[in-house]
């Protein structure tokens, strides 16, 4: 059997052809088909005289299809920039390996990403730099990685992306932030335009822009850390809201780490979803909320903290948990009396996942010390006083004490070796 042809990816900046390695025209005037943007293929000359064929809109779903349609010739895909760099790279080897029919070996010719010419031109250290894309992504995503003094790249989705990044800016107390958009990066019409968010009102212009930020935050603006436990005044709430000591001693118990999902049950305000989102930009969150009002808040508070991202689901648990995907980590900061939320979350769990329940109720606390005494992990209470002024002296105000209960689920016992 004649094993399959590979599949090259070339990257191509704005400089198009003349940017090129001999490598990458070697594969472009070699191929039979051309696949890629409209934009990218108008950058090649005559010479590569392959089919060329457009992306549609949208890509994902159609890319299986294109290269089931071109199996067996010879294919090249532009990409800008580096293609596994927020490129098409990523989303071509995910279909591959998702699918056998379209499978062949890749190929990658990087060119230098829009990354790394703008901080050549900005004299940044790319290792010291954040990079936010907003392709194809929401632009709320940009706050997540404001903090005073950092140094942002944000990958623009158009022409109309800086403006929409000084106003996130604007209402999140990071005016004074200086904004440059760095325009067709390596191309002879390279141009920067310079301001701040504050005064930004410059026209919108070409749809090909690196948006750099110098953050500086104003002295009023609410301080974020980047730890569990933001101000309470970070969140909009209706009292439904896990309070900030709590709450970062319940993100300890939960545990974050890359790329794991969270079913946050009885969401709230939504803060433990957020602060597990924020622990990691890797990390995915579900939000369980049976009212519609809180559940409405929970999406505001996400875009507002900058993690977008997080699915809330309207509806009473246990149903609402049905079709969800196995989570790494359960959190229940409500309803855990209702018939079968605490046996349908343990059961959602694979070995090894990580369960949190808080409670202030003597009846749901009887329920935990059932669960503890049947399962093990540790039972806590979280008791938190504040100092209050007492006539004209200070005292403590006491908080409602918290019962934590915390658990992993047991791994499947190891198999004896006995042959016997």
């Amino acid at each position: 059997m004649t094993p399959p042809l590979p599949l090259t990816v070339v990257g191509i900046g704005a400089d198009g052809w003349d940017g090129l390695a001999p490598v990458a025209r070697r594969a472009l005037t070699a191929a039979e088909v051309l696949i890629g943007g409209a934009r990218q293929l108008a950058l090649l000359p005559a010479e590569c005289a392959g089919e060329r064929v457009a992306w549609p809109s949208p890509l994902r779903p159609a890319v299986a299809g294109l290269l089931a349609a071109h199996a067996g010739r010879r294919v090249c895909v532009l990409a800008s920039g580096d293609p596994m760099f927020y490129g098409i790279g990523r989303t071509l080897t995910e279909v591959m390996a998702e699918d056998a029919v379209v499978r062949r070996p890749l190929r990658v010719v990087p060119h230098p990403s829009s990354v790394a010419y703008a901080c050549a031109r900005l004299g940044w250290a790319v290792e010291d730099t954040e990079v936010v894309t907003l392709v194809g992504r929401p632009s709320e995503n940009v706050l997540r990685a404001l903090s005073d003094g950092r140094r942002v790249l944000v990958l623009s989705a158009g022409a109309g992306t800086p403006a929409e990044v000084a106003a996130l800016l604007r209402d999140r107390g990071f005016g004074p932030s200086r904004m440059r958009v760095l325009e067709q990066l390596g191309g002879p019409h390279e141009r920067v335009a310079e301001g701040t968010a504050a005064k930004w009102d410059r026209p919108a212009g070409d749809p090909l822009n690196v948006i750099a930020l110098d953050c500086v935050r104003e002295p009023d603006a609410l301080r974020l850390p980047v730890v569990p436990g933001l101000p309470d005044a970070a969140y909009e709430h209706d009292g439904q809201l896990t309070k900030r000591h709590v709450r970062a001693a319940t993100l300890a118990a939960l545990a974050p780490a890359p790329g794991e999902l969270l079913w946050d049950v009885g969401g709230g305000s939504g803060s433990i979803a957020v602060e597990w989102l924020r622990a990691h930009r890797s990390c995915r969150a579900v939000s369980v909320e049976r009212d519609a009002a809180r559940a409405e808040r929970i999406g505001r508070n996400a875009r507002a903290l900058g993690v977008p991202a997080l699915r809330v689901v309207h509806g009473p648990a246990p149903a609402a948990l049905a079709g969800l995907p196995a989570p790494d980590a359960v959190f229940i900061g409500g309803g855990l009396t209702a018939p079968g939320l605490l046996d349908a979350c343990w059961d959602a769990l694979p070995p090894g996942g990580r369960i949190v329940a808080n409670t202030v109720t003597l009846e749901s606390e009887a329920l935990l010390t059932e669960w503890y005494r049947r399962h093990g992990g540790e039972l806590v209470r979280l008791a938190v006083a504040h100092a209050v002024p007492v006539g004209g002296f200070t005292g403590w105000r006491q908080a409602m004490p918290v019962t934590q209960w915390s658990a992993a689920k047991p791994t499947a016992p190891a198999r004896s070796q006995d042959p016997s």
